[in-house]
This record gives structure tokens, C-alpha cells and sequence, in this order.
């Protein structure tokens, strides 16, 4: 069945109209020439026949069957074409992709062997230097990566021709793919994926990136089940264009960040559209149809009211679980603040509905409707408690675990960063972001001591509950740090209890603790004694 697929493919490319007919020893020479075939298999081939009178449909047959040249060399050879054979030192198999901005190839690393995808910017945006410069800057961001959840850039080149970059080739199918052969995918397995997915944006937002170009197509699903992010960062490319480019372009990468981002009144790269993004693609995974009006028409594509028209979940598949449902809508909230503030924290609660469905305890249909009701208009009524949430500000990431699980499991929200002066700044733009700061020195250094500072020098933030954690190779810090009734230095080894226990001595005698975040998110507490952790070593 190959072998008449690939027979027909051939026939095709020779009876095009206008192809230009040429012999077996034409296309034998112009594959030798570009350095497509080798001398060694050439001989085999004709050895193969046992004589050099064949048809050219026979020939270029045999070639493909014994993969010494694929479809794609094929129709590039009979058209004439001498380019787009290798980029560097790779020789392209397959054009597996085309987008906006460039093509994606399956390409062989010729030194080694090694199989990867190959990105290429079009023609027309290497020619610009502004343009190239943006996208091999984004490739060699993407090289810094690493997670099991995003596709590494191994390298990236400028020729002087071509700006391309090497990546791991993974073997299946774009999520938007996977979703239109299955149609719907099941809410466990849907939720799998996202997790992965989640999980990586949280690396990316802990290493000061956002993504800005979230969509179906740009998350793979490998052949074992992995859901994996592309183009970290390549949606900046929009800014670098010039206007009569941008102006050929209908479907410019960035065009619905920018709706969401205007009707929303925030500021470009706010890591809660990536995070409403993602709550589109975990609501298209469950339902099979995407929430926002797919056209081409740029005018409705800036429109408001693509995002206040979308029809709830829960309307569209009613027997989906509750759990899920509350996933989606928290991240789909068309108010910023009423959504996800972090990927960490969209993260926790996918894991929490992983475990309700793989318990069983979910309650799905009118029932998840009802309760839904009720737990939204508990939340909107006053409570004893409000929430209280704590930022940690730690680079460890078992570390950052650790902190995150104990300080979930006593009622807190966890606000997560590994890096201090993103923090600083956080909490510089809106004082209200936490009600405590706790900055971990161990593996961070003497920049941590010096951020724990600064926050006593800012008078918006110098009212702030502040703990600076110091092992014991840093205690002589101590003495450097800035320290009040509400700012605490605490030596490490130190147990999640007694840490638990100074955060809610600051909070108990801070006035403002509690009501300090002006944009609570809608979270329903359940009733009963606060869980505490087991003593836990940090």
C-alpha cells in the first residue's frame, strides 16, 4: 500500500502541467550533483535493475522505496529546483508544517544522523534584518529550555541565506490534529495533557517568559501521550514587522492576545492571557469545538465581543464533571483579575480535578450545574476567612514544591517565583498581590537578602509581612537584613509547621492581612479545621 502510494505521488509529479520532461540519467546526475545521492547507492540502484534502460517512474520509485531519496526531494528534483535541499549541515526530508512566518521541515543532522524539525523563516522575513534578528533571538531563548513539556531548540543559525533552527522532531500530531480525528477528548485524558501543558508554562513564567501564542496547533502530542509546547516567544515577531507586511497578513500570530488584551484594559505579556488561552484550548480538548469564532476577518477578530459572547462549557457538554468545568471557567474569565494569577496556580488545580476523576468523586450533569451555583454565589457573599495568599520567592524547584504543597494544604494561595527582582517588581506594580513574602536565600544568595531589603525601602510594599530564610552558611546575613515586627529572619533547617506558625503570627497582627489582595479570585474554602502538614524538612 506504501509502495502505490509513493508510485502514485510520482506519476502525479511528472504529468503536472507545464513539468518539464526529463530522463532517468538527467535526474540520476542532478541528485549526484546536489549531493542528494550518493555514487555507492546509484550503482546499487541500477545494480538492482541490471540494466540502465528503465522507465524514470520505475527509477524514482526504487530510490524512495529504498530511501535514498524521499517525495519531497523527488518533486523538488523534477521541477528543477537546486535550493531547499539542506539548510547547514541538514539535509530536509519532509515538509511536515507551514505557517505565517516559516516552514517546518523533517530534516537529518548529516554528521550524525540525528532527525530533527527543522524551522525556517520564510524567505521574505530573513530578508529583513529586523525580522531575522527577532527570530534567532527567540530561537536561542528557546535553546535555555528545558522540560519534559517543551519541544528544546538544539540550535540556531543564520547562513547568510537562511535563519533557521534545529529541534526535537516528535513523532505524532499537533493537538488540533489529535482533537479533529477524536473529536472530543475524554475529560481524564484531557486533563493529563493539560497538566503537562500547565506544568510547562510554569517553568516558562518562572524563567521570566510568556508564551503570547497559545493555540491547538501550537502544542504536539508525541506518539506516547506527552503534550509538548513550540515557539516559545516567536509571536514577538509581530512587533518587528513593518506595517505593509502586516497589512498582507489576515491571520497575524498575535491579533487575538491583542483583542483580549484591549477589551481587557491589561498590558501587553501579562501571563493571564497566556493563562486564558490555555483555558480555550483545555474548553476546545473537551467539547471539540473551539470558544472563540474562528474567521479571517480581522475586524471581528479585535472585536469584544468574540470574548463575552462565548458560550459557557457547562451549557455546551452539561455532563461534563464539576471539577473540570470550574478548570475552565476560572482560567476563561473574561475579567483578569476573577482568573488564574499564575500558571502554578491553574497547575494545582488541574492536579486537584485529576484526582476527583480518578476517584470518581465528581458530580457531574445538573447536579455539578447546581452545585456550581451555589459554590459562585457562596463565594460572592462575605466570608469569616478571606483568602490569604503568600508569595515564595525560591529557585529550588523541589524546594518550591515543598513549599508550594504545605502552604496549600493550610488554606493558602501560593504565588511562585524563582526569580527575586520579578518578584520585587510584582509586588511594586500592585502591593495588593500578597498578603506575606517569603524569600528563600539558600540557593538564591545574597541577591535574595538584597530583595528582602528593598521591600523594607519601598514605602508601598515597607508595610508588607516579610520572612528571609538563611542556612546556616548565610546566618551572618542576619545581621544585614532589615528586620521589624513584621519582617523575620528564620534560620533553615527549618519544619513547615514552624514556618506556618511565624506567617500566621504576621498575618494575626497585621491589620490589612486579608483583605491587602483587591482582586480576589472566586475560590470557595471548604468548612471545617485548617489541614496542617506533617512536619516537613526544609
Amino acid at each position: 500500500m506504501h509502495a502505490a502510494r509513493i508510485f502514485c505521488r510520482i506519476i502525479q509529479v511528472i504529468d503536472s502541467p507545464g513539468m518539464a520532461l526529463l530522463n532517468v540519467d538527467q535526474i540520476a546526475q542532478r541528485a549526484l550533483d546536489l549531493g542528494l545521492l550518493e555514487d555507492r547507492q546509484l550503482q546499487e540502484v541500477w545494480a538492482s535493475f541490471g540494466r540502465r534502460n528503465v522507465s524514470l517512474n520505475d527509477f524514482l520509485q526504487t530510490l524512495v522505496r529504498r530511501a535514498y531519496l524521499t517525495n519531497y526531494q523527488v518533486e523538488r528534483l523534477i521541477r528543477g529546483d537546486r535550493t531547499g535541499f539542506f539548510y547547514g549541515d541538514y539535509k530536509a526530508l519532509y515538509l511536515v508544517g507551514s505557517g505565517t512566518f516559516a516552514r517546518v521541515f523533517r530534516a537529518v543532522q548529516q554528521k550524525t544522523g540525528q532527525v530533527v524539525a527543522l524551522k525556517v523563516l520564510r524567505s521574505r522575513y530573513s530578508e529583513h534584518v529586523a525580522q531575522a534578528n527577532q527570530f534567532l533571538q527567540e530561537g536561542r531563548v528557546g535553546c535555555t529550555l528545558s522540560h519534559p513539556n517543551i519541544v528544546p531548540v538544539y540550535e540556531v543559525i543564520s547562513d547568510g541565506k537562511n535563519c533557521f533552527m534545529a529541534m526535537e522532531f516528535i513523532e505524532g500530531r499537533n493537538l488540533r490534529e489529535f482533537v479533529r480525528i477524536r473529536k472530543k477528548v475524554e475529560p481524564a485524558e484531557a486533563t493529563r495533557l493539560m497538566i503537562g501543558i500547565a506544568d510547562g508554562m510554569r517553568y516558562a513564567f518562572e524563567h521570566g517568559l510568556t508564551h503570547r501564542d497559545l493555540k491547538m496547533s501550537n502544542i504536539l502530542v508525541s506518539s506516547r501521550g506527552e503534550a509538548k509546547l513550540v515557539d516559545f516567544g516567536l509571536a514577538g515577531m509581530d512587533d518587528t514587522l513593518k506595517e505593509d507586511i502586516r497589512a498582507d497578513l489576515p491571520n497575524v500570530r498575535t491579533i487575538d492576545y491583542a483583542a483580549l488584551e484591549r477589551a481587557t484594559g491589561v498590558r501587553k505579556g501579562d501571563t493571564r492571557s497566556d493563562l486564558y488561552f490555555l483555558g480555550c484550548i483545555y474548553y476546545n480538548m473537551l467539547s471539540g469545538k473551539p470558544p472563540l469564532i474562528e474567521t479571517r476577518d480581522r475586524t471581528w477578530r479585535l472585536s469584544k465581543q468574540r470574548f463575552v459572547n462565548i458560550v459557557p462549557i457547562q451549557k455546551l457538554e452539561p455532563s461534563l464533571p464539576l471539577a473540570v468545568t470550574l478548570v475552565v471557567n476560572k482560567a476563561m474569565m473574561f475579567d483578569p483579575s476573577r482568573r488564574y494569577q499564575s500558571p502554578s496556580a491553574m497547575l494545582a488545580d488541574l492536579r486537584q480535578a485529576a484526582k476527583h476523576l480518578a476517584a470518581g468523586t465528581d458530580v457531574p450533569g445538573a447536579a455539578g450545574l447546581e452545585a456550581q451555583a451555589a459554590n459562585l454565589a457562596a463565594a460572592a457573599a462575605p466570608v469569616e476567612e478571606p483568602d490569604r495568599w503568600v508569595m515564595v520567592v525560591e529557585s529550588d524547584v523541589p524546594m518550591q514544591d515543598l513549599f508550594r504543597d504545605g502552604f496549600k494544604r493550610a488554606g493558602y494561595r501560593v504565588l511562585m517565583t524563582s526569580d527575586p527582582w520579578h518578584a520585587a517588581s510584582r509586588i511594586e506594580q500592585n502591593p495588593a498581590a500578597a498578603d506575606c513574602m517569603i524569600v528563600s536565600a539558600q540557593f538564591l544568595g545574597e541577591t535574595a537578602l538584597q530583595m528582602f531589603n528593598q521591600l523594607a525601602e519601598n514605602e508601598k510594599n515597607k508595610q508588607l509581612p516579610a520572612i528571609l530564610l538563611l542556612d546556616a552558611s548565610q546566618r551572618d546575613w542576619a545581621s544585614q537584613a532589615v528586620t521589624a515586627p513584621h519582617r523575620l529572619v528564620l534560620p533553615l533547617p527549618l519544619s513547615m509547621k514552624r514556618l506556618l506558625a511565624a506567617v500566621d503570627r504576621l498575618l494575626s497582627a497585621t491589620p490589612q492581612a486579608g483583605p491587602r489582595r483587591i482582586a480576589r479570585e472566586v475560590v470557595v474554602r471548604a468548612s471545617g479545621p485548617r489541614l496542617t502538614p506533617p512536619p516537613a524538612t526544609l
